[in-house]
């Protein structure tokens, strides 16, 4: 059933491929090598692995990630929310070895949830659980590299313990890495926009800096080191080498791994979806995660996602077919064995300024200030609590922290009885649509009334959706009706909210849905 359906999958996407499409494929991938280099070998460094282990990655994700993908578009490698997970595995008693055995039993998960189509409960997550997980992830990350930004020395399986080592073993910065991690923050910010596009502002800061390291000045910094000239490190998961002993501790890690691969997959998914107006399969996304994080871990690689960050990159510079994908892992081959000796100079500060700025820019800035602006509460509190928890404990407990809290907060605002929809065509021109939404819209079931209003938007030129009976409407809710309206202007037809009542009218407003009196 599986192999039919990417068949098929296959046979539509490359329907009509020539050679300009061959073309558009790959500059693209060329642009993503491009900006998927810098961000290996960080991502690499920052699991508390290496960078040759963060390449090795990206390069068989690219392969066999991206030639097995839901859609033509997803680019998979090492991530920073991934990193984020890698830390406190590696900083612990199941080291390096450990992670290769977690990839493989977080694959073989990813693998069930394909079979039992569990992805679509992804869907179900509220959006401020999401952001607040990202954002927490974004902390992380961003404490895990104070070490070497700053050249000091700490202790501790994760961010929070080697940030309280310090008051142990003191805080001494030294000038040398800030100098080349903030030069690269400042070619990062002051970049263009637009030629971002094309040459990435990582890859430019990291030259830049390199560069400047070569100074006598700045001799003694801490370095990436000896990038190996091949494809299987010699640091690589073993069967022999399991400790079955262990095999308990590794289900908890596993299950993050496998969850963290799952959620930031199909949501990557979904929003390149929405950039490219192409269909995405789930479940085959899913095999495509789950085959590539059990076999990358045989070749010395870490756990790999789809990156949110490449596949925009991918989409924009023309990204035709998942021919980009694998273009842009042979482009990081040539790079390896082409330009090892050069990436074995780049000064860990510089990588560790390059994460600094992707952690900040992780953080989903407009919807967080969404939250605050249109006064959403509960949103905002759901942001926060995952945050923390996110920070303080991982991510899974995170996202059932939030989820829970999410259950409550509804639960407490209305009785639960899942929202219906009824559609109800104006006589007078089939052009018209009029539909009544009655119960209570909400994260639960927002994604499947979304997908049924955009099914009517596609048939009629205009609609009304009657909110007179709805009970209740969160952020999630909300944002659903936003788009709706957003992607009705672009699509140059018309969605009209009517007949609100008193129970939703102050959110309505608040997001601009209705207006003032």
């Amino acid at each position: 059933m599986f192999i039919k359906k990417y068949i098929a999958m296959l046979k539509t996407e490359f329907k009509g491929y020539n050679g300009q499409k061959f073309l558009k494929d790959l500059m693209a991938g060329i642009t993503v090598t491009a900006v998927a280099l810098p961000l290996a070998l960080a991502f690499g460094e920052s699991s508390n692995a290496t960078a040759a282990s963060g390449l090795i990655t990206a390069i068989f994700a690219g392969l066999i990630i991206g030639a097995l993908s839901g859609a033509s578009f997803q680019i998979s490698g090492p991530t920073g929310a991934m990193s984020a997970i890698l830390i406190g595995i590696i900083a612990s008693e199941l080291g390096m070895s450990g992670v290769f055995v977690v990839s493989v039993i977080a694959g073989i998960l990813i693998l069930l949830c394909a079979v039992f189509k569990l992805g679509k409960f992804v869907s179900m997550i509220p959006r401020p659980v999401i952001t607040g997980f990202t954002s927490g992830i974004a902390v992380i990350i961003a404490l895990g590299q104070i070490d070497n930004f700053f050249g000091t020395h700490s202790e501790g399986e994760n961010a929070l313990e080697k940030i309280g080592s310090y008051f142990e073993l003191g805080f001494n910065p030294d000038w040398k890495p800030i100098v080349i991690g903030l030069i690269v923050v400042a070619v990062m910010i002051i970049w263009p926009k637009k030629l971002n596009a094309k040459v990435p502002s990582s890859l430019i800061g990291i030259i830049v800096a390199t560069l400047v390291s070569l100074l006598p000045v700045f001799e003694g910094l801490s370095l990436v080191g000896e990038i190996p000239q091949k494809l299987m490190l010699d640091d690589r998961f073993k069967l022999s080498e399991v400790d079955f002993g262990k095999i308990f501790s590794y289900i908890s890690p596993a299950i993050s791994i496998a969850a963290l691969g799952l959620i930031e997959s199909l949501l990557c998914g979904a929003s390149g979806s929405k950039m490219k107006k192409e269909e995405f399969d789930a479940n085959q996304e899913l095999i495509a995660q789950g085959v590539g994080n059990v076999v990358i871990p045989f070749f010395g690689g870490i756990p790999a996602t789809a990156a949110i960050a490449r596949t925009s990159v991918a989409i924009k510079s023309g990204c035709q077919t998942r021919l980009t994908s694998i273009i842009h892992a042979l482009g990081l081959i040539a790079s390896m064995f082409l330009l090892g000796g050069v990436m074995a100079k780049i000064p860990l500060s510089a990588l560790a300024g390059v994460l600094m700025v992707t952690a900040f820019r992780m953080n989903e800035w407009s919807a967080i200030k969404s939250f605050f602006k249109k006064k959403h509460g509960t949103a905002i509190a759901k942001f926060f609590i995952t945050m923390v928890a996110t920070v303080v404990f991982d991510l899974t407990i995170a996202i059932v922290i939030g989820i829970v809290f999410s259950i409550f907060v509804y639960l407490f605002n209305v009785k639960f009885k899942p929202a219906k929809y009824k559609l109800e065509k104006i006589e007078e021109t089939d052009e018209k649509a009029r539909i009544n939404v009655s119960g209570s819209l909400f994260f639960a079931n927002a994604t499947a009334i979304e997908k049924k209003l955009y099914a009517e938007l596609e048939k009629c030129d205009s609609i009304e959706i009657s909110l007179e009976n709805v009970t209740y409407i969160d952020t999630t809710g909300a944002e659903v009706l936003e788009e709706l309206l957003e992607n009705a202007h672009e699509m140059k037809k018309e969605v009209t909210l009517v007949n609100h009542n008193e129970k939703i009218e102050g959110l309505l407003k608040r997001c601009e849905l209705v207006a003032e009196n």
